[in-house]
């Protein structure tokens, strides 16, 4: 990794992926254009080292990730992932070499969890198309939009295995388990309009241009709120998927128990009283 200081840019560079911070957003991007973004060994594990130093960093509230060149990714580098499961290719699949497969699996699934597991808010800005590895991306981000050109598809059947890191148990929680069953069986490709439609993402721009300040501007209104209320916000609506009501309500009032009182809501008084914008620490 590398890193270069431009301006007020603070440019990171990986072998997948990109990242540039700007004041308060992040810019994550799928960055291997000559492979339409396809996803070989570094896309897997390079997020998690991305994200904890963007979880880590108190200027940053807020992350978009996008894909460079024609789209934001055509799923699965086959080809570059058959030496890192080396393990399918042995004639006898005994114990011990289905347990280095399961591992591997599990660092995968790692690798996407990354941006859920991250406290700052995560938009995905979808261009052209978003298949198989890329949907598994973009489902564990906290918000999705696309362009109206994207292309969504739950691939995995189609080429002969489940998909097993994580978009099964993350796309039902957006669109339903109807839907989801749907795409996960067929494996056919949606158009942004049916995107839309069922939820998995909630705006459509024309352009990637149009798409990427749609981004920056939602980006923005986000990091112009409390940087606490809303880490604790993500931190609430992760816990309740798949919980109760009433556990979620107890998990929810110690979140508020120990980010009550803070500075950032007694600049939102002071702000009230004074009749002017707050300007939030995020203490």
């Amino acid at each position: 990794m590398t890193k270069k200081f431009h301006g007020e840019y603070n440019n990171m560079s990986y072998e997948f992926y990109s990242v540039e911070k700007k004041g308060h957003i992040a810019w994550v991007w799928l960055n291997r254009p000559d492979k339409k973004n396809s996803m070989n060994p570094p896309a897997w594990t390079e997020t998690i080292p991305i994200f904890k130093e963007l979880d880590e960093d108190d200027e940053i509230r807020v992350i978009i990730m996008a894909g460079k060149g024609s789209c934001f990714s055509a799923g699965i580098d086959l080809p570059s992932m058959v030496p890192l499961f080396s393990e399918l290719l042995e004639k006898q699949q005994y114990g011990g070499i289905k347990r280095k497969f399961f591992e591997k699996i599990l660092m995968l699934q790692e690798g996407i969890s990354a941006m859920e597991k991250c406290r700052k808010p995560v938009i995905a800005a979808i261009h052209s198309y978003c298949i198989g590895g890329g949907l598994d991306v973009v489902t564990a981000c906290d918000i999705r939009i696309c362009t109206k050109d994207a292309i969504f598809s739950l691939r995995e059947a189609a080429i002969g295995f489940v998909a097993d890191v994580g978009v099964l148990q993350r796309i039902p929680t957006i669109v339903g388990q109807g839907i989801a069953r749907e795409l996960a069986f067929t494996a056919k490709n949606i158009d942004a309009q049916r995107a839309k439609e069922i939820n998995l993402v909630s705006e459509v721009y024309d352009t990637y241009e149009d798409l990427l300040a749609g981004a920056e501007k939602m980006a923005t209104e986000i990091a112009e709120n409390s940087p606490l209320a809303v880490q604790a916000s993500k931190l609430v609506l992760k816990y309740g998927i798949g919980k109760s009501i009433e556990d979620s309500l107890k998990f929810n009032a110690a979140v508020s128990n120990y980010t009550i009182p803070s500075n950032d809501l007694l600049a939102a008084f002071e702000s009230f009283a004074k009749r002017t914008k707050p300007q939030f620490p995020g203490t």
